[in-house]
């Protein structure tokens, strides 16, 4: 993410981002309309400044002695992550995870809409799942090339990913959010984040072998 002036934005600060937003969504759910950069920070351990300093990247939300109006740093920072826009999703690899991804409903109320799945797997191609009907793998490069699609879910092995991501570069989807246990080798413009469910589970079996002792 980049500032109005061209200037990278740190990735810890943009993840922290979707921290605030999340937080804040809770917030005004609850009709809480005004909280302090230390009431937040308590809430998500993360110091006064460090809050101050991550928003001033972006502007100024808050007054001082007042503190910040939570649904105008809500709807704020909702603008900054670009979740007023829709983005068009297309899933591929549709097992265990790649379900569990499509079922979460979550993804349309925030503008990201799944589109299409694909899978190489013939028992499953033709079935409907989560309102879409399972594509064949040969047919992604034909899809891309009749449909807009802003983000890429790989799902799938990693020996398989590096190959799907480049059909994907190659048809200028530039997001991928990769699910597959490797590291992908794209151009610059194609952004992609790298999950990697198992470095959270072995950073809580840290933590809890942490407290054991």
């Amino acid at each position: 993410m980049k500032k109005n002036d061209g200037k990278q934005i740190p990735q810890r600060v943009v993840s922290r981002l979707a921290m605030y937003f999340r937080v804040l969504t809770q917030l005004d759910a609850s009709g809480i309309e005004r909280i302090s950069s230390r009431e937040l920070g308590e809430m998500m351990s993360i110091t006064p400044s460090q809050i101050r300093q991550d928003l001033s990247y972006f502007g100024e939300f808050g007054q001082q002695g007042y503190g910040y109006k939570v649904r105008f740093l809500h709807e704020e920072i909702s603008k900054i992550l670009g979740l007023k826009e829709k983005h068009s999703m297309i899933l591929i690899g549709v097992g265990n995870l790649g379900r569990a991804i499509a079922s979460y409903t979550n993804f349309r109320n925030r503008g990201f809409y799944l589109v299409a799945a694909f899978d190489v797997r013939e028992e499953i191609i033709g079935k409907r799942f989560s309102d879409l009907i399972i594509k064949p793998m040969d047919e992604l490069a034909q899809y891309l090339d009749e449909n807009h699609v802003d983000i890429g879910i790989l799902t799938v092995p990693a020996s398989q990913a590096q190959e799907i991501a480049d059909c994907l570069v190659e048809k200028d989807i530039k997001g991928i959010w990769n699910f597959a246990p490797v590291k992908l080798v794209v151009p610059e413009d194609v952004v992609v984040e790298h999950v990697h469910i198992s470095d959270s589970l072995y950073s809580l079996s840290f933590r809890l072998r942490e407290q054991d002792s």
